[in-house]
């Protein structure tokens, strides 16, 4: 029996769509798995990004002390933090560094992990130490990679009871990597400079986890839209010039290393005072 003209029509619309049904939901197939491939990639290397700070790979440079055999190190230092190195959780892991790890300040706050070379009377143990000075010159100058630690924390890389013999040595060898800064229990704080007035006004900033270095700060005074760029002065202290300036004043802070960024809103209060610290109520994650 002939079909129907209505049937006629019917057959082709349903053998198209039988033939073409597989090649639709293969090619969505293959196009939610490319999706799904690429935010995978997208995520790892997001995540390897995050932690590129963490370096895997060990240094080569030397290492001297300072200060008294067992002391914590020098009082304050070129990055400015002042008494702060003296307590916890500073004292005893400061250390001053060759200018091409200080670099010029920039440097100042960053994290590293230093472990003696020679096997025969070092431990196998790293110390964490933290940059807060600059050593010029000496075993600093012309470009080498050097660690001034303190005579606790140079001690710390001998074998148990060995620690006087490796202070004698005066310089030894030693491998170094970055490693997370991590303040536990802190939050990052903001420490206003003395001689800050209504027209200079210069913020130090302390207990930064994570990277611990700046590579810019920004400052928005009471009731701005917009962020102004603060000046890198000296050391870890940057400062803006104006005025008068008002607060209470929001900080955004953007690591050197890793380009993180942070904004701390109204940290600073209106009636602040020069030497008073402030502190926020965030940090980075380590």
């Amino acid at each position: 029996m002939n079909p129907s003209p209505k049937e006629k029509a019917h057959f082709p619309m349903s053998f198209s769509f039988s033939h073409t049904m597989p090649t639709i939901l293969t090619n969505n197939f293959f196009f939610f798995s490319i999706i799904i491939i690429f935010f995978f990639f997208l995520d790892f290397e997001l995540g390897q990004a995050a932690n590129s700070l963490a370096d895997p790979h060990w240094h080569s440079a030397t290492a001297t002390w300072y200060g008294s055999p067992d002391g914590d190190g020098s009082d304050g230092g070129a990055c400015g933090y002042g008494t702060l190195v003296d307590v916890k959780p500073l004292r005893a892991r400061v250390g001053a560094v060759s200018p091409v790890l200080f670099m010029n300040g920039e440097g100042c706050g960053a994290c590293y992990k230093v472990k003696c070379g020679d096997p025969s009377i070092c431990s196998r143990r790293p110390v964490t130490g933290i940059v807060t000075d600059e050593c010029p010159g000496g075993y600093c100058a012309n470009g080498r990679l050097h660690f001034d630690l303190s005579g606790a924390a140079f001690s710390r890389m001998a074998v148990a009871g060995l620690g006087p013999q490796l202070r004698n040595r005066g310089e030894i060898p030693v491998f170094f990597r970055r490693t997370p800064c991590k303040y536990p229990g802190k939050n990052i704080a903001f420490h206003v400079n003395e001689g800050s007035t209504d027209y200079w006004l210069s913020l130090l900033v302390e207990f930064e986890d994570g990277d611990g270095d700046i590579g810019s700060m920004h400052i928005k005074q009471y009731n701005a839209v917009e962020w102004v760029e603060m000046k890198h002065v000296w050391g870890a202290s940057w400062c803006i010039i104006g005025g008068p300036l008002k607060g209470p004043f929001s900080v955004k802070l953007t690591t050197l290393s890793t380009q993180r960024t942070l904004s701390a809103r109204d940290v600073i209060p209106r009636n602040w005072s020069p030497k008073a610290t402030y502190t926020s109520k965030l940090n980075f994650s380590p």
